[in-house]
């Protein structure tokens, strides 16, 4: 059972973060309690698990960038962990995941890059294969947004 205070922490740290030099003190002040009681609450959660992780919505339009793809990679699962890791750290990488392949679908490591052009994104996804050595991928560039927006558990 979730206490209706931990709710009240929820509905906040759904939305996105205030721009705000303290921002956890500012959604504190929404639900009536400390700042230091706030983030205690919102570690607890983290802990007992009942929030699994804490992310941003990269706004990537807002940020300056032209053109995102999402790169699918075939990378062997004896190394996924290792491929993972070394794409996951490049910077014009803002999402990786670890998907299984399905049918005729060979690719089973995703990787959402941003850049100022597609011929970017490209030089980028070259650069990637280059640093893992893993050839076989495909570069999917998103031709439009139809949503993007956070789950909302209590309102």
């Amino acid at each position: 059972m979730i206490e209706d205070r931990d709710k009240k922490v929820i509905s906040q740290i759904q939305k996105d973060l205030p721009v705000y030099p303290q921002p956890f003190a500012l959604m504190a002040e929404k639900i009536g309690i400390s700042e230091k009681e706030f983030i205690e609450r919102v570690k607890r959660l983290k802990k007992d698990g009942i929030i699994r992780r804490f992310g941003a919505t990269l706004r990537h339009q807002e940020a300056g960038f032209k053109a995102n793809a999402m790169i699918a990679w075939k990378a062997p699962e004896s190394i996924i962990s290792e491929m993972g890791k070394t794409l996951a750290g490049f910077r014009e990488v803002s999402h990786c995941y670890h998907r299984a392949a399905k049918g005729d679908w060979p690719y089973n490591l995703y990787t959402m890059v941003h850049g100022g052009s597609r011929d970017e994104c490209r030089e980028i996804a070259e650069q990637m294969s280059t640093a893992t050595g893993l050839s076989n991928y495909a570069v999917l560039f998103s031709e439009k947004e139809f949503k993007k927006t956070s789950m909302e558990y209590f309102a």
